[in-house]
């Protein structure tokens, strides 16, 4: 472990930590970055939340695609499916 990249901080009464500068900067982390937050003994994980970009989608929209050309499915199908569902609420 590299010691310039290590730090301590405080919790807050409300339960928050700050993560320091240089670890902010270097990892690139804005306002708003969510975590997933796991933690067991004395241990405390943060691990980052990345929403994946739409290019990862790309396959799988593609395959939805044609399983509904295929299976005769049009938008207007779609459109009256949604609103059914809607309507049920």
């Amino acid at each position: 472990m590299d010691s310039k990249n290590v730090f301590t901080t405080k919790m807050s009464s409300k339960g928050q930590i700050v993560i320091p500068e240089t670890i902010r900067n270097s990892l690139g982390l804005q306002p708003g970055t969510q975590f997933v937050v796991v933690g067991r003994g004395d241990t405390v994980i943060l691990k980052l939340i990345e929403e994946p970009p739409m290019e990862d989608f790309a396959e799988l929209i593609s395959e939805a695609r044609k399983s509904a050309k295929h299976a005769r499915i049009k938008k207007t199908d779609l459109k009256r499916a949604i609103e059914e569902a809607r309507n049920k609420k």
